[in-house]
């Protein structure tokens, strides 16, 4: 699978670890910035992961703040994205599965490293369960 990181200043520490958590898993990642902790703007780098991820099918995408919550919002503004902001692996199995998010969102200051990567792996591991959530999914789409 190929993942998209974007991340702001706020997130910007724990990119390098999910980095290597998702190459270690074999898969690609493309890192969108920023290059460093120096304050940034997360709607900039929100829209640009689910820019890349849109244009980008069968990609997946990891957006990083200090909550999860604004660069969750910025990137959900992008047609066709489903980003979902997870807490635990419960939340990202459960985006994945009912919701077919494509982009995974998370708090740097809210989550610890043992937390991201059962969120990684349950999202990883998780396909859309289609049924009942179709319909659901294409109102969102709507929306």
């Amino acid at each position: 699978m190929k993942f998209y990181i974007a991340t702001d200043h706020a997130g910007y520490a724990k990119k390098a670890f999910v980095k290597e958590y998702i190459l270690s898993k074999g898969h690609e990642i493309i890192d969108l910035g920023p290059d460093s902790a120096d304050r940034v703007d997360y709607p900039d780098y929100g829209r640009k992961c689910a820019e890349a991820v849109s244009s980008d099918k069968g990609s997946f995408g990891i957006v990083i703040c200090g909550t999860g919550i604004g660069i969750s919002m910025t990137a959900n503004k992008v047609s066709g994205i489903r980003a979902a902001l997870c807490h635990d692996a419960y939340t990202a199995t459960m985006a994945r599965a009912h919701n077919d998010a494509q982009i995974l969102a998370f708090g740097e200051r809210v989550v610890g490293e043992g937390v991201i990567e059962s969120m990684i792996d349950a999202f990883l591991n998780t396909s859309f369960e289609g049924g009942r959530h179709t319909g659901r999914v294409n109102k969102i789409e709507r929306s």
